[in-house]
């Protein structure tokens, strides 16, 4: 794929400087300013967030979700979406050049985009996947670009999400979007076997319900299905609760529907044929024309277990039932092509942030979804373009359900939205808060967790003539340090000069008085005397250090020497 200015952002970035990450105490929320949950949310331009992201997570993120400008040419929205803002424009200018004065709006996103997908590549597993929207401005730009940075083998899809009935167009009412989804390693998950799959909508609901009725009836399971009947019958149409309706039968295992295990009608003369007794009058039951489904031998295993798995009626002139429990179905796999009315996200929103806080955010039961198919308990989630917050929403979503929780990384760009809509939305989703919008004013229950609130720093960690910055603490320049030389982010605890084994070599850094003394003889100047006092390794050693004084000694102990800074040319 090729355009107007590709040449200058292909290896953009890797000229990106390292930033640092500075937390702001006073907005973040949770225990230990937020630090003990994990969560971030990062206020910075998504390029320089990432690469001050990348030492610590790289390789670490299992879901990617992001939801970048569109590209539509409206200029009106909360982001300017033709991609020609101020800071845009200042960028192109700078990486670009006069090249860029040329470009047209497409080609400006493309130069946009590359850069940041490319690093965003670097975060994932190698079993993770990213998820990215778009609607029919950029999606085919967006699909022959995932295929040259991700690679056309780890496509998975492009979904289809039909939002809504209306459409403003003269022409065409246009009321989809796209979602395509890349894999990091397809061939992987093939290999593994893995399976991504979906709650499917209103089941958490409606075995909630009926926990509820089990608490007040026991094991009146007959009371139980009248009143699981009546709660479905008032549902309102549409409801995704009420598509469970079949399943109002029960029993000490749980909630069922009596589904048909009668043999496929499809010719075979020799379906199994065998008699079952009624529990009650002991004679065999009606059997279907086609036979049964199963193998008697099946059918006995089913009845053995307590409860049995076949459903029976008042007595044998009715043809039993296997019983399909719905804790045991609740999960699908998303279709390609599926329906939310995207109004329902708005709605969200100014419930929380007041009427028109945020124009179009994305639905957070949607983007739910999306992580909770890939991401597993502790596992971690990323979004570059957080906006309103919908990811991290969704991620406390999927927590309300998890023994350990999902952790979030979101970047937002503008201040102002970063503190007044991303921060705060997330905030009152944690802590709860009472609807400021639409028909519901009841208190809403908060789902809990906490986010540390970051900004990057001015200055980036290496100054104009290369040397590391005087304020860098030992543990920020030791990320770093074992991002150059692995690859990984680090999640070691930085106390110690020897930060960690890689591959059978460990990797040591000496700097700012990790062993307690600054002065040449006594901590960031490799020599005789220091190397004695480092904990040991038999093994291959790699050590960062201001200078090596060892002399001949250090390749006989095994020692591959780096100078800090000019070995971090990352």
């Amino acid at each position: 794929m090729n355009w107007i200015g590709k040449e200058a952002v292909v290896k953009h970035h890797k000229e990106v400087p390292f930033r640092l990450l500075e937390p702001v105490p006073e907005l973040s929320c949770g225990t230990g300013d937020g630090r003990d949950s994990g969560n971030l949310i990062v206020q910075g331009d998504n390029l320089h967030a990432l690469k001050a992201l990348l030492p610590r997570y790289a390789g670490q993120v299992k879901c990617i979700y992001i939801d970048p400008p569109y590209n539509t040419g409206n200029e009106g929205w909360v982001y300017n979406d033709n991609v020609n803002s101020p800071e845009i424009r200042k960028w192109l200018g700078e990486v670009v050049g006069k090249e860029g004065e040329t470009l047209d709006r497409h080609d400006r996103w493309l130069s946009m985009m590359y850069p940041r997908l490319v690093l965003l590549k670097q975060f994932l597993r190698d079993d993770g996947a990213i998820f990215v929207s778009i609607d029919d401005n950029e999606v085919g730009n967006l699909q022959a670009l995932m295929r040259e940075v991700f690679g056309a083998a780890n496509e998975v899809a492009t979904i289809v999400w039909e939002k809504g009935k209306k459409g403003d167009s003269k022409l065409v009412s246009v009321t989809h979007e796209y979602i395509v989804a890349f894999a990091r390693n397809k061939a992987l998950l093939k290999e593994r076997k893995v399976r991504w799959r979906r709650k499917k909508p209103g089941i958490d609901a409606v075995l909630e319900h009926y926990e509820g009725l089990r608490k007040k009836h026991g094991d009146d399971h007959a009371a139980i299905r009248k009143e699981m009947m009546a709660w479905y019958r008032a549902l309102p149409k549409g409801d995704p609760r009420k598509g469970h309706k079949h399943y109002n039968w029960s029993d000490k295992r749980g909630l069922y529907f009596a589904a048909d295990f009668a043999g496929p009608d499809d010719g075979r003369e020799n379906r199994p044929r065998y008699p079952i007794p009624h529990p009650i009058t002991k004679q065999p039951c009606a059997m279907p024309s086609t036979g049964w489904r199963w193998e008697e031998d099946t059918t006995k295993a089913a009845l053995a277990e307590d409860p049995p798995r076949i459903h029976f009626g008042k007595d044998h002139t009715t043809i039993p039932n296997r019983k399909s429990y719905l804790f045991e179905i609740d999960e699908e796999p998303m279709m390609s092509v599926f329906y939310k009315d995207g109004r329902a996200a708005t709605l969200e929103v100014e419930a929380i942030l007041g009427a028109g806080a945020f124009p179009f955010p994305k639905d957070s039961e949607v983007i739910a979804d999306l992580v909770g198919m890939v991401a597993e308990p502790g596992d971690l989630v990323l979004d570059s373009f957080g906006g309103s917050g919908t990811t991290a929403h969704a991620v406390l979503r999927l927590n309300q359900h998890s023994k350990e929780p999902v952790r979030f990384i979101l970047v937002e760009l503008d201040d102002d939205v970063a503190r007044n809509k991303t921060r705060e939305r997330v905030r009152k989703a944690i802590e709860g808060y009472t609807p400021l919008a639409g028909k519901k004013r009841a208190p809403v229950e908060g789902l809990g967790g906490g986010f540390q609130f970051c900004r990057l720093s001015a200055e980036p960690l290496f100054d104009a003539e290369g040397q590391i910055r005087r304020d860098v603490s030992f543990a920020q320049l030791a990320e770093f340090v074992w991002f150059a030389e692995t690859g990984t982010g680090y999640t070691g605890k930085a106390d110690s000069p020897l930060l960690g084994v890689h591959e059978g070599r460990a990797i040591y850094l000496l700097y700012n008085g990790i062993l307690k003394d600054r002065s040449v003889a006594g901590g960031n100047v490799l020599t005789g005397p220091v190397f004695d006092v480092l904990p040991k390794f038999a093994g291959p050693k790699v050590i960062y250090a201001a200078a090596n004084r060892m002399g001949g000694r250090a390749a006989r102990e095994g020692i591959t020497f780096k100078q800090t800074p000019y070995a971090l040319e990352v």
